[in-house]
């Protein structure tokens, strides 16, 4: 009898502190009087949310992985293997996950982190429906995206425009039905250099002068090419599509990183696949990082959509950078309408 990882469950989070655009209309007037018009156009993000100063990432993740597992009908305990998806971790090591599975209670989970930013969650349920297919002694997989990269940042930074804190999540178990479809990546280590926190790793311990010279924060050294996602999300929506045996038609739900509304909805085009067949949580979130697509398909499935028998894809774009794509068939009821 064949396994196959099914999402039988989803939750979301967002902390309750607004930051809108007018509040950084403010904070940036003397020096960039322009710059968040113009990025309120290019992006569609008109707000985010901060977490308590005190937070970390796992306390973060925390409330998503319990609605998930509410929402599933699952205790902490009956998790079986944790991951989480994130590039704003609580430390360098140990993992993030770890220090969730004990805040949540789940003792008798294993964990591991997945470290490849923005596409961490679709790698991650591509992973945990693996986990599923091949170990019949597994049950109950929580995979959690989380994002508090805006900790890591110079406030005075004109990039913490983008960044908003969140998480989301999603518990997966086997099922005989069709649930994991498909899986593709694509990567161009060249990037690496354009987006990240440099110093404090082993290619640059931190030190006082890499705090002092803003080395130990995340920067903006150079823009991706818009080619980079305009390019590279039809290619792993099409090799999904190749591999699953589906034509790209046939997608019910397609989600993508939540960074830019005009550039999904460019590719929904490419795709010639109707806007109705994508939702965006940017405006009202900001770039919620690696928590971004699983929020997008918790919401997308409270407003009725990914329902059950809808084929849903779900693409990320992490910076380094990473892209991966991942397609499951909905056999559960995912949101409350």
């Amino acid at each position: 009898m064949s396994r196959c990882g099914q999402i039988v469950a989803t939750g979301s989070f967002l902390p309750e502190t607004e930051v809108s655009n007018d509040a950084l209309r403010a904070r940036f007037a003397d020096t960039l009087p322009d710059f968040v018009d113009e990025m309120e156009a290019s992006t569609g993000i008109k707000r985010r949310w901060y977490s308590p100063d005190d937070w970390a990432t796992s306390d973060l993740a925390l409330p998503a992985a319990r609605q998930a597992l509410e929402r599933a009908g699952r205790r902490p305990e009956d998790v079986d293997l944790l991951l989480v998806g994130t590039d704003s971790p609580d430390y360098t090591t140990p993992a993030t996950s770890v220090v969730l599975q004990h805040k949540l209670g789940a003792v008798n989970a294993g964990t591991f982190d997945i470290g490849c930013a923005c596409a961490s969650f679709p790698t991650g349920l591509a992973t945990a429906a693996g986990w599923l297919a091949t170990n019949r002694g597994l049950g109950t997989v929580l995979m959690v995206g989380v994002y508090m990269m805006r900790k890591l940042a110079d406030p005075n930074d004109p990039t913490i425009f983008f960044y908003g804190d969140g998480a989301g999540a999603a518990v997966l178990e086997a099922g005989e039905e069709e649930g994991f479809v498909a899986a593709s990546t694509r990567a161009d280590g060249s990037y690496h250099g354009h987006w990240g926190i440099y110093s404090g790793g082993t290619f640059e311990p931190a030190t006082i002068e890499s705090l002092e010279a803003g080395r130990t924060k995340v920067r903006l050294v150079e823009r991706y090419p818009p080619e980079v996602n305009h390019e590279g999300w039809p290619l792993i929506v099409r090799g999904l599509a190749e591999r699953g045996g589906f034509e790209v038609s046939e997608i019910d739900l397609a989600l993508f990183t939540q960074v830019r509304k005009p550039s999904i909805e460019l590719v929904m085009r490419e795709l010639d696949l109707p806007l109705e067949r994508t939702h965006t949580i940017m405006e009202d979130c900001g770039y919620t990082g690696s928590a971004c697509t699983a929020m997008a398909l918790h919401d997308a499935a409270e407003h009725g959509k990914a329902r059950p028998g809808d084929l849903v894809v779900i693409v990320g774009s992490g910076v380094g950078y990473n892209q991966a794509g991942c397609a499951f068939r909905i056999q559960h009821t995912l949101g409350r309408s």
